[in-house]
C-alpha cells in the first residue's frame, strides 16, 4: 500500500494506523516535559498543527 498524505487529520494515531506520511515532531514533547512549567500556552496560526500536537503528546502518555 503507498504511503499517502493525509489533509486535515487531526488524530495522531489514525495517521499512525492509516500509514500516512508525518514529519516526526515528537522532540516537541522531550522539550516541553524538560521545561518544568507549570502551564503551556502554544500559539500558532490555524492549520499549523496544534491539536495534532496534542494528540501526540496524549498517545505518548
Amino acid at each position: 500500500m503507498a504511503r499517502t498524505v493525509s489533509i486535515g487529520c487531526q488524530d495522531f494515531r489514525d495517521l499512525i494506523d492509516g500509514n500516512y506520511f508525518y514529519i516526526d515532531k515528537t522532540s516537541f514533547i522531550k522539550e516541553w516535559w524538560e521545561n518544568g512549567d507549570s502551564v503551556t500556552l502554544i500559539t500558532r496560526p490555524r492549520r499549523f498543527g496544534k491539536t495534532l500536537a496534542m494528540s501526540m503528546t496524549e498517545q505518548f502518555f
